[in-house]
């Protein structure tokens, strides 16, 4: 049986002066149905998502609901300025189960002093009451509450704090937590993912993933899309495109749609080429009649419109001189914050060592250090214990969450001329690399967007050619295809990149190695993000089954460990195992490589139908995934033991 339809969209169009934002926008949305929408910013997204809740009027066209669907909106910046708390807030979610509870409860009221007749009727308002409570999920109030506030982040303290007093990212938490809680039909996300840390996004993907209802989201966190959706309408040039795909399928689908218009396109012109050329070579000879027919057919032949696309980003970046071979190395450290006297330590690390050529990417919650421990390695905070070393002819370019390196007046050309001598038409030349364009160049400084600022402060940071570049959120407010291009950028890179992000996405596709801080902790895994987590996943499954072990096993364990041999006490110190790991990696890396390698030669032996030299590369594959899972396995247990050597020597 096909599935009901939510929402209905018909031809919308909507402008702002004489400014077209789209026309002739047409979808639907059916029951459970959960869609992505997609496109650069200033697209009208957001515009859309507004007038699909009503807070907007289309200049044109309609919105139709199901008859009794209810709909609920997550804005992008809600405002909160009641004295309620968090707890107070989300219950208003439950608008129609609280206000049958509080007729309950003067209805429990007045039948204490009813008889007869009256106290029959409020006895049947009561039953019904109850009933309506019941189906608006009144019973589970507190339990759904607590549920969503604690996968967003709010613990038993925070719950309780007003509202007002909370930071902007809080906010948009408890407004998260209210839109979910309403559970309505048609659910509408505008970037919910802003202000959430990883473990909140799991949590969010986990609660979509099994949402009941419909919804649609405009996000640019690619990881998440491909999560929780499975449709995705790409609003572009002023209309939508609809893929029945999530985002990575979506990519893949609108490639090869672009590619068929391209060569539609193509061929069409190619055909009117021929055909006028036929025309102007025979319009006055004997074949005058036929060319005059085709000149006709020529004037009514609908023409393809070439295939439009949005001006990317053209960065490129190469180190202009090359590093030593260690880039940065640090003794143990331990940074944070120095108040009244008082140290606050925020993130306790082993010695760290990051080689020319690493992209490593710092991940962890919101709150837990990852920016501290940046600042402090740059040098813009002082370390509370430990030292930092920069290799030979390190040279580094950091760019700031915020931006701060950016001046607070002037404007894209004067900040460019500043930050790199050079005449203004080379000037205007590079920043229409970052699409400042004509007159853009010279806006103030206090008019651009969160976008443009990003885009301007990655113009100033690219230009100095350093050989490190130290990036702290660096896709915050980049639309999708501009996170596309630097991740490119930093692919190609020829130096090295330490940086923090929230975006797994752009994290899988640029890192070589993460550095995970929870509890307060440094962890190191090779890799990205994806891999990150699949040794995270294996060495909680050891230490489970270690859990399990019988206890007389247990007792032996802790006997052997209570008598380690010399090597393990006196001569595997801090920096030998550190050193036993750098080997290791190198080890994983050529595996790695080797592996890419087998896998190119297979597929042209395949293509090739060469069966011997497919059986021997078969078996070189196999076993050079065996040598890599062992070096994992070699990584992670002396990665282990670095962890416990740092805090028995931090304890101790």
């Amino acid at each position: 049986m096909p599935a009901s339809t939510v929402l209905t969209a018909i031809d919308l169009a909507k402008s702002f002066g004489p400014d077209e934002i789209f026309r002739d926008v047409s979808f639907q949305v059916a029951d459970r149905e959960h869609v992505a929408i997609v496109g650069v910013n200033g697209a009208g997204k957001s515009t859309l998502l507004r007038i699909v809740a009503g807070l907007e009027h289309p200049t044109q066209g309609e919105i139709a609901l199901a008859r009794g669907a209810r709909v609920a909106v997550l804005a992008q910046e809600p405002r909160f300025d009641s004295d309620r708390t968090v707890r107070q807030e989300a219950h208003l979610a439950f608008g129609e189960a609280l206000t049958a509870m509080a007729r309950m409860r003067e209805l429990e009221h007045g039948m204490q002093s009813a008889s007869g007749e009256a106290l029959d009727d409020l006895f049947q308002e009561y039953e019904r009451l109850s009933v309506h409570f019941e189906i608006s999920g009144g019973f589970a109030v507190e339990h759904r509450t607590e549920e969503v506030l604690s996968g967003l982040g709010f613990d038993g303290d925070q719950i309780e704090e007003p509202v007002r007093t909370l930071s902007g990212g809080q906010k948009t938490r408890v407004a998260l937590a209210k839109t979910l809680l309403t559970d309505p039909d048609l659910l509408l996300l505008d970037e919910p993912t802003n202000h959430l840390d990883l473990e909140m996004l799991e949590w969010l993907e986990g609660f979509l993933k099994t949402w009941r209802g419909s919804f649609l989201v405009v996000s640019h966190d690619r990881y998440f899309l491909d999560k929780v959706t499975d449709r995705t309408l790409e609003l572009s040039f002023g209309q939508v495109e609809d893929y029945p795909a999530g985002y990575a399928r979506f990519l893949v689908l609108r490639e090869e749609r672009l590619a068929r218009r391209r060569q539609e396109y193509d061929e069409q012109q190619e055909h009117i080429t021929r055909t006028e050329d036929y025309i102007r070579r025979y319009k006055a000879g004997q074949r005058s009649r036929e060319a005059r027919g085709r000149q006709t057919r020529l004037d009514r032949l609908e023409r393809i419109a070439r295939p439009q696309e949005h001006a990317a980003l053209k960065l490129q970046s190469a180190a202009s001189s090359r590093s030593g071979r260690d880039v940065v190395t640090t003794t143990p450290l331990q940074v944070g914050y120095t108040e009244s006297g008082m140290e606050s330590i925020l993130v306790s690390t082993p010695e760290l060592h990051v080689e020319r050529g690493d992209r490593i990417a710092m991940i962890g919650k919101n709150g837990s250090g990852k920016s501290t421990l940046l600042r402090s390695i740059v040098g813009e905070l002082p370390l509370l214990t430990g030292r930092v070393g920069f290799g030979a002819n390190v040279t580094m370019g950091y760019y700031a969450q915020g931006h701060e390196g950016l001046p607070t007046d002037g404007t894209p050309l004067s900040i460019m001329l500043a930050t790199q001598p050079m005449d203004d038409e080379s000037a205007r030349s590079y920043l229409a690399r970052f699409l400042f364009r004509g007159d853009e160049v010279a806006r103030p400084i206090a008019a651009l967007s969160g976008g443009e600022r990003s885009r301007l402060a990655l113009a100033c940071l690219l230009i100095q050619g350093a050989n490190l570049l130290v990036l702290d959120e660096p896709t915050n407010h980049l639309d999708i295809q501009a996170r596309e291009t630097l991740e490119q950028m930093l692919a190609a890179y020829s130096g090295t990149v330490l940086l923090v992000s929230h975006d797994r996405y752009f994290i899988d596709r640029v890192s070589t190695k993460v550095w995970e801080i929870e509890d307060g902790r440094l962890a190191q895994h090779l890799g990205n993000y994806s891999d990150a987590m699949r040794q995270k996943s294996r060495l909680q499954s050891v230490a489970l089954r270690d859990a399990s072990v019988p206890a007389k096993n247990v007792t032996a364990t802790a006997n052997v460990n209570a008598n380690p041999t010399p090597s393990r006490t006196g001569v595997e110190n801090e920096s030998r195992l550190q050193k036993r790991m750098f080997s290791v990696e190198r080890d994983i890396g050529r595996c790695e490589g080797r592996l890419n390698e087998l896998s190119d030669s297979i597929a042209i032996a395949g293509v090739d139908s060469d069966h011997e030299a497919l059986t021997q590369l078969a078996v070189e594959y196999a076993e050079t995934e065996t040598q890599l899972e062992g070096a994992y396995a070699q990584w992670e247990e002396l990665n282990t033991q670095l962890d416990s050597l740092t805090l028995a020597t931090s304890t101790g």
